[in-house]
């Protein structure tokens, strides 16, 4: 009987160390993340650069270590304004479940193992990876608390991911990767602000400014509107012959407008109703409109 309660009590403790990891890399945005990345490296491969698995590997094991050592540090960093909002008040570092201190070990060591699969694949994947988490955790979560121009600074480190496939297949930085970097980082603002705007009092009870004028008004709702057309404009560049190797055809360009038209539809709608419900429309629709762009970029390049 001993020993059936000590192996239970060993599951249950490795369970929780387990949904404790998952919680402190948030996985699950960790692995929408790393779709942009492979995203990335499907389109990055040709006959001067041919898939690899190897390489796809050490992308992905890289890739979620990076975004999860980014999100490790902030919650370090975080940790007593995270234990005054609902949604994140039960993560482990606020709930107690788990030191700062492990959670710096863990984050430190994913930062190193991240760094180092990154290097193995190129220098320049590597390069990005660092820039990433050092923007993320020591710039804009400081930030968060001060200005709305934090959306704007994390914009830079949540666009990375996509272009960062490219620049894992390739090795180059050029106006392909710019571009998958310009669509992500344009993308940012429509969905954090809508996140923003739906979670608006649990944020004020941190002290954190994520809307650009501070309140879920007319003007925050306008900005929303005019950063999803920069968005629309910015996913259709590759059909205009002025983004080298990455371009679409005019058969997929017309489904990203469509795309692009049913997210704008939503952000109107939040600018006519100013609701937390049409901010979560929008926030939805903007993960399915990122991942279908993603799809339908990958489509067209294999398909044609």
């Amino acid at each position: 009987m001993k020993s059936v309660l000590n192996a239970s009590g060993n599951s249950f403790s490795i369970r929780s160390i387990f949904t404790d990891f998952k919680e402190i890399t948030k996985a699950g945005l960790a692995i929408s993340v790393l779709f942009s990345s492979i995203a990335g490296y499907l389109l990055g491969v040709n006959e001067a650069y041919p898939f690899s698995w190897r390489v796809l590997t050490m992308l992905m094991v890289g890739g979620y270590c990076m975004v999860g050592a980014s999100n490790a540090f902030n919650q370090v960093i975080e940790k007593d304004l995270d234990a005054k909002m609902d949604r994140t008040k039960n993560r482990p570092v606020p709930a107690g479940r788990m030191t700062p201190n492990v959670a710096l070990f863990v984050a430190s060591s994913l930062t190193i193992i991240g760094l180092i699969l990154l290097y193995l694949i190129n220098p320049k994947t590597a390069m990005f990876g660092a820039i990433s988490i050092f923007l993320y955790t020591s710039v804009y979560t400081p930030l968060k608390t001060m200005t709305p121009l934090s959306v704007f600074v994390g914009a830079f480190p949540g666009a990375i991911p996509f272009m960062l496939g490219w620049v894992a297949a390739t090795d180059d930085f050029g106006i392909e990767a710019g571009t998958l970097f310009l669509i992500q980082f344009f993308w940012q603002f429509p969905h954090f602000w809508s996140i923003g705007w739906f979670l608006y009092e649990d944020y004020e009870k941190a002290g954190f400014f994520m809307l650009p004028s501070g309140k879920k008004d007319r003007s925050t709702a306008l900005q929303t509107i005019l950063y999803t057309v920069w968005l629309m404009i910015a996913s259709l560049l590759p059909c205009l012959g002025y983004t080298g190797r990455f371009f679409i055809t005019p058969i997929s360009a017309g489904i990203v407008f469509l795309l692009g038209v049913w997210m704008l539809f939503y952000a109107v709608k939040l600018y006519q109703l100013r609701t937390a419900q049409a901010a979560k429309r929008l926030m939805l629709v903007s993960v399915s409109y990122i991942t279908l762009l993603q799809i339908v970029y990958i489509l067209d390049k294999f398909l044609r």
